[in-house]
């Protein structure tokens, strides 16, 4: 997996969910805001603490580890 230098995985905060670093957000949140349709700008409205490379730096995390995910066909 690729290196992503603003997200931090810290045992002791979300149970070491993967969060953009200096913040308490973790990459699956600012996924899930994306998912249901809020834009970059929203997002940066209503969380100050993060920036477009934040929300770009959470896009790369996730491509990375879907990327690397393993996926076996059934047999049905």
């Amino acid at each position: 997996m690729m290196d992503h230098p603003r997200i931090v995985l810290d045992p002791a905060v979300l149970a070491g969910k993967p969060l953009v670093r200096g913040t308490r957000l973790a990459v699956e949140f600012v996924i899930d805001l994306l998912a249901a349709g809020w834009s970059e700008a929203q997002i940066l409205d209503n969380y100050p603490g993060l920036c477009r490379d934040d929300i770009l730096a959470c896009l790369a995390y996730a491509r990375d580890v879907l990327s690397s995910e393993k996926v076996f066909p059934s047999a049905a």
